[in-house]
């Protein structure tokens, strides 16, 4: 059987390209396609210089039930869904039909720094502001609560004295091109 993987992203879509690229040749794992969930985000731009298939799909009108993104997932025959940098709710009926086939990534060791409003520079700026000596990723699946789902890998880096969240923010992301791949590969292939 061949595994097939939608991508979800709302913003640059480095993670985006990273997975595309890490699964290009794998023999039983697809990245069929992008979904964004903004129009004219990065991720978007480097869909189209891999020769990607996208959509875009807005949470407010285009996740609902019976909706473009419901048809979309069923027309391409996806398999598992991969949030990254996603930012949009999960429609009830995703979390239903997909059940554990959904991955997160989170810049962050949760359940610290998780939830609504924590994504991006936000965490890293908390993470700083709150003296941690150290922070990290978390890879879990989704549930109905915001960064609550089952942790299923976690990696974890120094927070320097001198870090700006910018700084943080780059060795969360050399954690994330690292390990998210693998992990998305460990899920799906163990996932039947």
């Amino acid at each position: 059987m061949k595994y097939k993987i939608a991508i979800m992203a709302s913003g640059n879509g480095s993670n985006a390209e990273n997975i595309i690229r890490y699964f290009e040749k794998h023999k039983d794992i697809e990245v069929v396609m992008l979904i964004a969930t903004k129009d004219g985000i990065g991720a978007i731009e480097r869909a189209k210089r891999l020769g990607m298939e996208y959509e875009v799909c807005l949470p407010k009108t285009e996740f609902a039930e019976n909706g473009k993104l419901q048809a979309l997932l069923a027309d391409r025959g996806i398999t598992h869904i991969v949030l990254a940098g996603c930012l949009a709710m999960i429609p009830g009926w995703m979390l239903k039909a997909y059940g554990d086939k959904i991955l997160n990534i989170h810049p962050s060791l949760l359940p610290k720094y998780g939830g609504k409003g924590m994504y991006g520079g936000h965490v890293h700026e908390a993470v700083i502001a709150a003296g941690e000596k150290e922070s990290g990723i978390t890879i879990h699946m989704v549930n109905e609560i915001v960064d609550a789902g089952k942790i299923v890998f976690q990696a974890k880096c120094p927070v320097m004295p001198d870090d700006t969240p910018d700084t943080l923010a780059a060795r969360v992301h050399k954690l994330e091109y690292e390990h998210f791949p693998k992990v998305i590969e460990e899920q799906v292939l163990d996932s039947e």
